[in-house]
């Protein structure tokens, strides 16, 4: 839930006849209840069967945490990701890795809503992320987010970036909200910067306490859109063991990287993308080994030489 209370508005895109239409800006957490008709988007099976709106309907999802069904999505005329199928299942650990460009942002940000799809389902913890579903708050806060910039408020102490989703979403007790924090502040290494603000921190240290920051929403998945890229070297490493931790610990992790070493260690599978698909799909060892698509042979060859 951390990610919605610094992004206070998102661009969606709509217009009339065309899920591919033009931008407009709305509240984040305000969705709406339905497509204009003749959009020619197909209607999400819970949608088919007249989900409530409001509801959370829980569906049944074979055990995956995540399942993603035939998702597409589009900005204005470019197709960004198409016919997307993945089936995650809790405590994997998932790397997407492709060239820029290639909609590995984009799928694991419509995973928490920051960006719509607008073909196929997304089905996440049993719960379908459907425009007919007006409070997502729920599901959506059992989702944490890390992102390339760290977006911490820049005017809040580490700690209060740390306690502000809990006191506003959870209702917890202050008291209760600061414990939590500084038990994972510790966690990451850095509870002595707990008083500092963010401006006064390195990027290594603002991206474990963006990360402190996710873990005191108690989430089932945590989410990583390329963690390290924004870094100095020597502060890559710091990162990537809370990360390898996390992912020691049993969390769902979905990881956007480039850091191939941090793929062969921790991950269970990696996912490949190029031009908005995924176009192989591999346990790291045969994927870094003897890779099945000439594309992934290509960007192995240009990134690990």
């Amino acid at each position: 839930m951390d990610q919605h209370l610094h992004l206070q508005y998102e661009v969606h895109r709509r217009a009339a006849g065309d899920p591919r239409g033009a931008r407009r800006a709305v509240p984040l957490l305000i969705f709406r209840a339905g497509r204009t008709p003749g959009s020619g988007v197909r209607p999400s099976p819970m949608a088919a069967r007249g989900g409530l709106q409001g509801v959370a309907m829980r569906i049944e999802t074979h055990d995956a945490m995540i399942l993603m069904e035939d998702v597409g999505k589009w900005y204005g005329d470019f197709h960004v990701l198409q016919d997307i199928n993945l089936k995650i299942s809790a405590g994997e650990r998932i790397v997407v890795c492709g060239p820029s460009g290639s909609g590995k942002s984009t799928l694991i940000r419509c995973l928490n809503r920051l960006e719509h799809h607008q073909t196929g389902r997304i089905v996440v913890n049993g719960v379908e992320l459907t425009d007919r579903i007006r409070q997502l708050s729920g599901p959506l806060s059992e989702i944490g987010m890390v992102f390339q910039g760290f977006n911490l408020f820049p005017h809040l102490t580490i700690l209060e970036n740390c306690t502000l989703a809990p006191l506003t979403v959870r209702k917890m007790k202050r008291k209760d909200a600061e414990a939590k924090a500084m038990a994972f502040l510790e966690r990451v290494k850095i509870p002595d910067q707990a008083s500092k603000y963010p401006g006064q921190l390195s990027g290594g240290q603002q991206q474990r306490a963006a990360i402190a920051r996710a873990l005191c929403m108690s989430p089932k998945v945590m989410l990583f859109d390329e963690p390290t890229s924004a870094l100095d070297p020597e502060m890559v490493k710091e990162v990537l063991d809370t990360m390898v931790g996390l992912a020691q610990d049993g969390m769902t992790m979905i990881v956007v990287t480039h850091e191939m070493g941090f793929a062969r260690q921790v991950a269970d599978r990696v996912i490949f993308m190029d031009k908005g698909r995924i176009v192989e799909e591999n346990n790291p060892q045969d994927f870094f080994e003897n890779p099945a698509n000439e594309r992934s042979k290509l960007f192995l060859s240009q990134l690990l030489h």
